[in-house]
């Protein structure tokens, strides 16, 4: 990522492994980027990279012929098309620039409020907005994750949360907890 001049972060359970310092294993990086970027994105990986467009209708390449992606889809990044996918990229729907939660869009926000940069340099997105977006899976992993940082949020985290997930759904295992 480095010459990238656009806003990114990590996202999913390494964001939650650096905030927590409890590390598990994963499958793989994903790192976001806000979906208004994503031309600029394909730019960046120039011929270096291979970009697929990931989306509930189809999978293609992310290409001159195939530029216009949804905001709510990604991206999967690999060398060519023998080798293995690296990278992850779920692009971050925005609105005038600000993050917008792609599961409840009338949230919007700016992105230094959902994301945090870590003592290694890097930007990571908020425990709470990571737990957020695994609250809706069903994974064990994810049961992990919020398990050990659901602990660690302070009061405005667990609120955000809170606030987060009831608007998605009211009646989420979470909020019994989070209260």
């Amino acid at each position: 990522m480095e010459g990238f001049d656009r806003p990114w972060w990590i996202i999913g359970g390494w964001s939650i492994e650096v905030f927590t310092g409890v590390s598990r294993a994963h499958e793989d990086m994903d790192i976001s980027i806000l979906s208004s970027d994503a031309e600029a994105f394909r730019m960046f990986l120039g011929e270096r990279w291979t970009p697929w467009n990931v989306d509930d209708s189809w999978f293609r390449p992310f290409d001159a012929r195939f530029s216009d992606v949804r905001p709510d889809s990604q991206l999967w990044i690999r060398r060519d098309a023998q080798s293995p996918w690296v990278l992850d990229v779920p692009f971050t729907p925005d609105t005038g620039g600000r993050w917008t939660n792609k599961r409840n869009p009338e949230h919007t926000e700016e992105l230094d409020a959902v994301t945090w940069v870590a003592p290694d340099g890097l930007r990571y997105a908020r425990p709470e907005v990571t737990l957020m977006f695994k609250a809706a899976q069903s994974r064990e992993k994810d049961r992990l994750d919020a398990d050990v940082a659901l602990p660690m949020l302070d009061d405005a985290s667990r609120g955000w949360l809170r606030d987060a997930v009831a608007a998605i759904d009211p009646h989420h295992a979470w909020l019994g907890v989070l209260q």
